[in-house]
């Protein structure tokens, strides 16, 4: 997990992106690793709750205590992210006090149809990071889409290889994913560190 190769922005709200994120063995198992099938709800969120019923909830895979020996260099980007180093530097840059936090990592793979409604993260998400993989030569444009209070499209971060980005909640950070064309799937992870329990907590 490398987070030296670092750019901020202000606009439309204070992000960072990030290149040359993974080594190669983690970015194979963001790009390969098998995702639950399913039939999936696309109704502008990732876990299809606009319906009430959370029906594609069910289809994410997290990298869990149960799961993770099928992860194992994942696991290391989890075991770095729970390092007082890393937790510490993130929470400087973002201006919160991640010491007792927990780190979560879903593996994502997204088809034709997905989007994402613009949104605000909840509070309980400090921070969230998306890395991109992209073994399918997916457009550029398949990154995440910034919006500014008025919910006009004002920047998309790329999805390039290996590469992604960070932000920390709050009221101005609005994101989302356009309806775009995915020719096969948008591969990536999804990294937060959370406020409420999970099996990663972080080092005291």
């Amino acid at each position: 997990m490398n987070l030296e190769n670092l750019t901020s922005s202000e606009y439309p709200f204070k992000h960072w992106e990030i290149s040359n994120c993974l080594e190669l063995k983690a970015l194979n198992e963001v790009s390969y690793s098998n995702i639950p099938a399913g039939n999936r709800v696309y109704d502008g969120t990732r876990a299809a709750d606009h319906t009430g019923l959370g029906i594609d909830g069910k289809l994410r895979l997290f990298v869990d205590i149960d799961n993770h020996r099928h992860y194992p260099n994942l696991a290391k980007v989890i075991n770095k992210l729970q390092t007082k180093e890393i937790y510490k530097k993130i929470g400087s840059l973002i201006n919160k006090d991640l010491s007792k936090s927990y780190v979560r990592l879903e593996i994502i793979g997204d088809k034709k149809g997905f989007w994402l409604k613009p949104h605000k993260d909840i509070k309980e998400k400090l921070m969230t990071m998306m890395i991109w993989a992209n073994p399918y030569n997916e457009s550029y444009s398949l990154g995440t889409d910034l919006y500014d209070n008025n919910f006009k499209l004002v920047k998309t971060i790329k999805y390039k290889h290996n590469n992604g980005y960070f932000f920390s909640s709050g009221e101005d950070t609005w994101h989302g994913l356009e309806l775009k064309e995915i020719k096969k799937e948008r591969r990536c992870i999804q990294i937060n560190y959370v406020s409420f329990k999970t099996d990663w907590p972080v080092e005291i």
